[in-house]
Formats: C-alpha cells, structure tokens, sequence
C-alpha cells in the first residue's frame, strides 16, 4: 500500500503548481482522500478532502485558488493550486482512509505519501 505524492517545487507568489498522489496497492476509489500540509512545527493542517457526499471540503485559506481533482481509472488524486501566496510554503501530503470521509482530520488518515515541498517565494 502505498501513496505517492510529486509536483511540488519554488514557485513565485501568484503562480501555480499542481500536485499529483498516485495510489498502489489499494483503490482510492473505496476511501476517504484529502491533502493536508504540514510546516515547520509538525501539526498537519486540512487543505482539502472529499467527503462522502461527493462534495469536497476547502480551507478557508485556499478556498476559490485550490482545486481538488481525482481520476479513478490512474488511481490518482492532483491539487491544483493556483494564485500561490508565501503563507502556502509547507510540504504537502496525499492523504486516504475511510473516516476521511466524514472528517477531514489528520487522525482520520489511514495512509500518507511522502510529501512534497512547495516553495512561494519571491
């Protein structure tokens, strides 16, 4: 089982990454998935989850720039962030787990990929 985040990098303020998380081992499709980011002090903060609904929870702070996107036949999740701020910088984890589903948490994560450093700044 594995997760496997790519995409991160430095970007300039105002512009746009977009992250990929390809799954093995299991199918997302039967779980909960989310990105969280974490920065310096270790917490890992919720950015995005889809719930059980089909509707997909956002941050406040990313709401209207990240876009949570999923493509069940790669078995591959992507967050496509645009309008990229320096408060943004933080490694960012693909997250799955079936309590994902109701609670985008980082104690209802099952799984996590390796995170990927993304870097806003001037």
């Amino acid at each position: 089982v594995q997760l496997q985040a790519s995409g991160g990098g430095l970007v300039h303020p105002g512009g746009s990454l977009k992250l990929s998380c390809a799954a093995s081992g299991f199918t997302l499709d039967n779980y909960g998935i989310g990105w969280f980011r974490g920065g310096p002090g270790g917490e890992r903060e919720a950015v995005s989850c889809i719930r059980s609904d089909g509707s997909t929870f956002y941050a406040d702070s990313v709401m209207g720039r990240f876009t949570f996107s999923r493509d069940n036949a790669k078995n591959t999740m992507y967050l496509q962030m645009n309008s990229l701020k320096p408060e943004d910088t933080a490694v960012y984890y693909c997250a799955a787990g079936m309590l994902l589903l109701d609670f985008c948490v980082e104690a209802a994560s099952n799984y996590w990929g390796q995170g990927t450093q993304v870097t806003v700044s001037s």
